[in-house]
């Protein structure tokens, strides 16, 4: 949503913080039920000294009519009103909800004839001011009395207009007063992008002006531009709807994803819940479940889109699964899982994370008497719904899962016993054959396809006006209605969107063009190159620039610009892009630009003659020619809607989900779609309906139109206007999606930015009733919608206007690779295997544990040691032991070979990286390497039951040294602390020690005969992990011995030294030594003699 409204608190606020002085600063308070009266007015002193005024700050409008201001009171006169309302029910209209909100302001004494009216607006082609020199709560139907002042966008407010046209009834004295006002207010109206500001009443005396009442929006969009003004603002829900902490969480969720995820809370008590994914789509299920009389059984209204991850997804069916099992009803609750045909979103990634909050809530939804109705289908849907349908086998509940063979809104009868369930039969994944759904087979396409919601819908032909031949189409057409695409046009895509440049190479091959369509791409973050793309099976490059400019001079066939430019960046890109004549369409996919840039955007693409589809856009589609982005999805659907070829309906949408909804409907209804375009979700889109049907009117191809607009705006009323003055004589079938919005008790923003109406004139159902009147075809509901396109499509093939052709198969498309894994269809053997980690899901697990457990539930370096290196989680005894063998051998003084290497190497001016491996490359026999010796030689020993002392005499008949026994400086009667500290804590907390035992024995017989032979840190160790490994009862004896010969014991040293030569290295650095030089006295040089027949000279 882009226009929010705010409080009039945010709103006195702002314009006190940047009217330059044209109008006395307002002073107040905001209250609420936390607010301490006596600690505000010890901060405002004039809430003790002056009259005041309090009212409620909640959104409501003729509060002076309600009788909710209170007037020329004192401080106990406000806090009687308090307590009188302060989280008090009130009803006003139909909405019912508590008062927790108000403000305080000084009583300014005044006349009536003071009081006046200013407002300002926004439409898509100007601002306007409107004044009336009386205002106050008997100002009346204001549209109709006050002033009226338009400036054009990118136009400047001219101060002698206002004065002459807007002030013409006010006294002369006070005209420049307010003129300088009125400029000011402007100037403050555009500078912080507000589409809304209404004062009533402002009054204006001799000398000064105040606000008093007032009630504003802004365009929430442009927050990333307004921050800094804006401070920080909440956006209040409208009255009668409380805020909940669900809702202000999914709205955060939002604002750091770019997916779309929105959530409003109707009715949290209520029966009927729904996750629906897409902006069109929701609104059309709130419509059909209010349309079959559930409307004061919905709980709630939302939608995600724009390809959430499957974290985000479970985030978002976490929240609403929470409050759906909160409360219990009766009957029981329904759940709707519904959408469209997604263009690019992974139903499967996003019904894992459905499916994991299902599971996670599996007991209260079997307690609650919860059922689930799934209907889904876009890219990768038959392993989404196969998901679906094993979570129900096992979840308690009933689950009842449909495809796209069902029609969207089907299961909300469904739900509501208003038809009945249909037993699919099991569709057996065994080949490839599944990603083209058996209904979806050539024969099954007739056209005369029941599109409704499975309900037998009554005959509407009655009501339809005659199918006549159009009049001849004029040669000349205008800029505005020559064909957008042909199957040889070429585009340029901005933005690194690779998916969607092969999805589009992969549809012009589909559709036998010669040649690919995407002939450059720009990117501004990389420098010149090409990309690898496959044109069937042949691969091509691609060039990527990272100029506009270089794109457009080495291209000037290119005539389209696809932006997938961020909101931040696609207007200055969309600007750049107008500097050059060749670009004649411009799609931009992008959603959120703030609307006063938007309407500049496209003040200037008209001036020179370029159609703009978006923002806030999939883009469109023409069968057998082109495509943009992602539109129509993956090639399964674009063949199943027969999408490779051209048909005879050309449709108009906002939506771009519902636009792939109408590429089915369409044609399962009739010969196909010709032409599709989905103009944006935007309140103000870069082309109107209008626009294209016009285009559609002039092209002979195309035989009949569809039109599906939503509530908000008032650009269908134009395609009534054309109708009505026979610009558009071709047969329309339209419909508007909202119907639901004028059952709500309080006002509800949809997925879409223009999806909300601000009077009776903009709801859908008053724009569905003024297109029948007009002549339009208009369904009952959007269920029938199919079976009017039918019997439009039919009445024109028996009067031969339309002549069905023969089916053209399509070349075969190769599938990729990836998305062929992805779908299950394909396997390879994997080049690495690992066990231990893995980063691929939302969230990085070691050894099948996510990470936030790891740090959650403290398992500390011992801890992730064990799950990497034996993917277990061992116990705390064993994972501190591990932890205090990395603390004594982490290092050993400078002298040792490794350190000495280390520091070697670090003062030659050597990197970290390379100064480290150059000590850990000394790691060997001689040095660390005992550890593994050490471990061999004892466990050997003790396994052969072989007596300390006879082990002893052993190796010194063979010559060998026993690995783990002896130091160079301590002895028996200088023990090695380390030695002594693990020592002790291993006996203290390992279950048994057999090894260790035996060692000690072994230490007792050679301390005997030496004194310094002693077991040291590499045999305590090696002795200890031995024990560890067979004695902790986490691994069997194969397992233990495994570890053991693969060398985990040399991990360990390698590990915990590692920790000392970086210390060395960093020692070093910071000490600044210089190259080292080995000092000539610690050389002995030892040439060898020369005999004197080598010296005498021959």
């Amino acid at each position: 949503m882009s226009a929010k409204a705010i409080c009039e608190a945010t709103g006195k606020d702002l314009l006190n913080r940047f009217l330059n002085s044209t109008a006395i600063t307002s002073r107040f308070i905001s209250v609420n039920e936390n607010a301490n009266l006596k600690d505000l007015a010890v901060q405002n002193a004039w809430l003790k000294m002056e009259k005041l005024v309090i009212k409620p700050d909640q959104l409501i409008k003729r509060r002076g009519k309600l009788g909710l201001v209170k007037v020329g009171t004192d401080l106990n006169g406000c806090k009687e009103f308090l307590n009188k309302h302060m989280c008090k029910d009130i009803q006003i209209g139909s909405s019912v909800g508590k008062l927790r909100n108000f403000i305080i302001e000084p009583f300014v004494p005044h006349t009536p004839e003071e009081e006046a009216y200013v407002c300002i607006y926004s439409y898509r082609n100007a601002d306007v001011i409107l004044f009336h020199h009386l205002g106050g709560v008997d100002i009346g139907d204001v549209d109709s009395k006050a002033l009226k002042y338009e400036i054009p966008i990118d136009g400047s407010i001219d101060e002698k207009e206002v004065y002459d046209k807007l002030l013409i009834n006010m006294p002369l004295e006070k005209r420049e007063l307010v003129t300088k006002f009125i400029v000011d207010l402007y100037r403050v109206y555009v500078q912080l992008y507000f589409t809304y500001l209404e004062i009533n009443p402002l009054v204006i005396t001799k000398d000064s002006i105040y606000i008093i009442d007032l009630a504003a929006k802004l365009d929430a969009t442009a927050e990333y531009l307004c921050k800094q003004k804006w401070g920080e603002i909440a956006f209040p829900p409208p009255f009668g709807r409380d805020a909940f902490p669900e809702e202000a969480y999914i709205a955060d969720l939002d604002s750091k994803s770019g997916a779309s995820l929105k959530l409003t809370i109707l009715n949290k008590k209520g029966r009927i819940w729904t996750m629906v994914a897409g902006g069109g789509a929701s609104v059309i299920y709130a419509d059909t479940i209010c349309e079959l009389g559930g409307a004061s059984e919905l709980a709630n209204y939302g939608e995600y889109s724009g390809a959430p991850s499957e974290q985000q997804t479970y985030e978002y069916a976490k929240t609403i699964l929470s409050l759906m099992t909160k409360e219990r009803h009766p009957e029981g609750k329904i759940l709707l899982i519904g959408g469209g045909i997604a263009n690019f979103t992974n139903v499967a990634a996003t019904f894992k994370g459905i499916v994991k909050a299902l599971r996670e809530f599996q007991t209260k939804l079997i307690e609650h008497n919860v059922s689930i109705f799934v209907r889904r289908a876009g890219p990768n849907y038959q392993e989404g719904l196969r998901v679906m349908r094993e979570t129900g086998n096992t979840l308690g509940v009933p689950v009842h899962v449909f495809g796209p063979e069902t029609h969207m809104t089907a299961i909300v009868a469904m739900a509501l016993k208003r038809k009945e369930i249909p037993k699919l039969p099991e569709t057996k994944l065994t080949t490839a054959n599944f990603l083209l759904p058996s209904h979806m087979g050539a024969d099954a396409f007739s056209p005369g396809f029941n599109g409704g919601g499975g309900m037998t819908s009554p005959s509407i032909n009655s009501s339809f006006s005659p199918v006549f031949s159009p009049p001849p189409i004029s040669s000349q057409t205008t800029k505005f209605t020559r064909p957008l695409f042909t199957s040889r046009t070429r585009a340029i895509v901005w933005g690194m969107q690779s998916r969607a440049v092969q999805s589009m190479l992969d549809f012009d091959f589909a559709c036998s063009r010669k040649e690919w369509s995407v002939v450059a791409m720009i990117y501004p973050f990389s420098g010149d190159h090409r990309q690898k793309f496959y044109w069937g099976h042949k691969e091509i490059l691609i060039p990527v620039y990272k100029n506009m400019s270089d794109a457009m001079n080495k291209h000037p066939q290119a005539d389209v610009l696809i932006s997938f430019a961020s909101l931040r960046s696609a207007y200055d890109s969309t600007l750049e892009t107008l500097k050059f004549p060749q670009i004649r369409t411009i799609a931009i996919i992008a959603e959120g630009i703030p609307e006063n840039l938007t309407r500049k955007m496209i003040k200037l693409a008209r001036s020179k003659g370029v159609t703009v589809i978006g923002p806030a856009t999939v883009g469109g589609i023409k069968p057998g020619c082109f495509k943009i982005g992602n539109t129509g999805g993956m090639m399964d659907n674009l063949l199943s809607s027969k999408l490779h070829r051209p048909g005879s309906v050309a449709y108009v949408s906002r939506s771009g989900g519902m636009s792939n909804e109408l590429n089915n409907i369409i044609s399962r209804s009739t010969n196909g779609v010709y032409e599709g375009i989905a103009i944006g979700g935007d309140r103000y889109p870069g082309t109107t309906f209008l626009d294209h049907l016009l285009r559609y009117e002039a092209d002979p191809e195309v035989k009949m139109m569809v039109l599906l607009g939503e509530v908000g705006g008032v650009e269908e009323y134009d395609v009534c206007d054309a109708i009505k003055d026979r610009r558009l004589t071709k047969p329309l079938i339209a419909w508007c999606i909202g119907t639901c919005a004028s059952m709500f008790n309080s006002e509800v923003q949809f997925g879409h930015a223009g999806a909300c109406a601000n009077s009776d004139h903009e709801t859908a159902v008053a724009k569905n009733k003024a297109l029948r009147e007009h002549g339009a075809h208009v369904p009952n509901t959007f269920d029938e919608l199919g079976n009017v396109i039918n019997q439009v499509y039919q009445q024109l093939v028996e009067a031969q206007i339309i002549v069905p052709k023969e089916e053209v198969a399509p070349p075969t498309v190769p599938m990729d690779y990836d998305w062929a894994r992805e779908l299950g269809i394909i396997r390879k053997p994997a080049s690495f295997m690992t066990t231990i980690c893995d980063e691929r899901g939302n969230e990085l697990t070691y050894a099948g544990i996510p990470i936030t457990r790891v740090i959650k539930e403290e398992l500390g370096i011992g801890g992730t040691l064990s799950l990497l290196w034996f993917q277990r989680r061992l116990p705390t005894y064993a994972t501190k032991f591990f932890e205090m063998v990395l603390m004594v051998t982490a290092d050993h003084g400078p002298a040792v070979s490794g350190a000495h290497n280390t520091i070697v190497c670090a003062r030659a001016g050597k990197d970290l990286v390379s100064s480290l491996v150059s000590g850990l490359l000394t790691i060997g026999e001689r040095f660390g390497g005992a550890l593994d010796g050490a471990a061999r030689q004892f466990s050997q020993a003790y396994d052969s039951n072989i007596i300390p002392m006879e082990f002893v005499n052993q190796m010194r008949k063979k010559g060998e040294l026993i690995m783990g026994i002896g130091h160079r400086v301590k002895s028996i009667n200088n023990p090695d602390m380390r030695v002594k500290l693990m020592k002790d804590y291993v006996k203290q907390t390992f279950p048994l020690t057999p090894v260790l035992d035996y060692a000690l024995e072994v230490e007792k017989v050679t301390t005997s005969k030496k004194p310094n032979l002693i077991l040291n840190v590499d045999g305590i160790v090696a002795v200890s992990v031995v024990d560890l490994l067979r004695n902790s009862g986490c691994f069997t004896r194969e397992e233990a011995q495994e570890y053991l010969d693969i060398g985990v014991l040399n991990g360990l040293f390698v590990l915990g030294r590692t920790i000392g030569f970086i210390g060395h290295y960093l020692d070093q650095k910071r000490l600044k030594q210089g190259l080292y030089r080995h000092p000539w006295d610690d050389i002995s040089y030892i040439l060898p003699e020369q005999s004197s027949s080598s010296n005498s000279i021959q």
